[in-house]
């Protein structure tokens, strides 16, 4: 009597399948979570006890995702990062490169904030508040973000000078600096004490500041 095999391949692809869609979604929820969290209590302040309580989930189910504070930490940051690009940087980069470019950076930074994104405002302001004098792979990593920005607006102010858009001899760190102190300095006013005229604030300070740089 022969026997016969039945092949259960698709079927238990089909549930790999599914436990990893599902694993990945559990995934992006526990970021979500963190960031937000993050933002209030500090990126020192995850951890996987905290944060399972938080979120109604078990220790056990969380450390399924993330071994240690550390890349529950990293993690998080690129979650927010994804974030921010999400909203701010792509839909800049569809702007023309050069002042056109740099202006959308800017408002869409501030609509970020202004949106409610998380509740502790930009991500990046408070955990580089909180993690400034504090070595490690989280601080190096809010760094770079911080510094990838900066390089972003400076080279499509420079862009700008190469357009006649902005004076040749116009200093670009100045500015780029000048334009980044307008609109942390709102995210900080907004925090403090809820008054979304920082945002208007800032608009008219960054175009003013871009204005006053126009070619003579």
């Amino acid at each position: 009597m022969s026997s016969v095999t039945l092949d259960t391949t698709p079927g238990k692809a089909r549930g790999e399948r599914r436990r990893r869609v599902d694993g990945e979604r559990s995934r992006r929820t526990i970021l979500d979570a963190a960031a937000r969290l993050a933002t209030v209590e500090g990126i020192e302040g995850l951890s996987i006890g905290g944060l399972a309580k938080a979120i109604g989930m078990s220790k056990s189910g969380l450390y399924a995702h993330f071994g240690s504070k550390e890349e529950l930490q990293l993690a998080t940051i690129k979650a927010a990062q994804e974030v921010f690009d999400a909203d701010v940087i792509s839909p800049a980069l569809q702007a023309d490169a050069g002042l056109a470019r740099a202006q959308a950076l800017c408002e869409l930074f501030l609509a970020y904030i202004e949106s409610g994104v998380f509740p502790g405002g930009c991500f990046f302001a408070s955990v580089a508040a909180e993690l400034d004098t504090r070595p490690g792979p989280a601080r190096d990593r809010i760094a770079a973000i911080q510094s990838s920005w900066t390089l972003l607006i400076a080279s499509n102010l420079r862009e700008a000078q190469d357009q006649h858009e902005l004076d040749p001899h116009a200093n670009v760190e100045q500015l780029t600096f000048e334009i980044n102190a307008f609109i942390a300095h709102a995210n900080t006013v907004f925090m403090l004490h809820g008054d979304r005229t920082a945002f208007d604030l800032a608009r008219h300070a960054v175009h003013d500041r871009l204005r006053r740089g126009a070619p003579a």
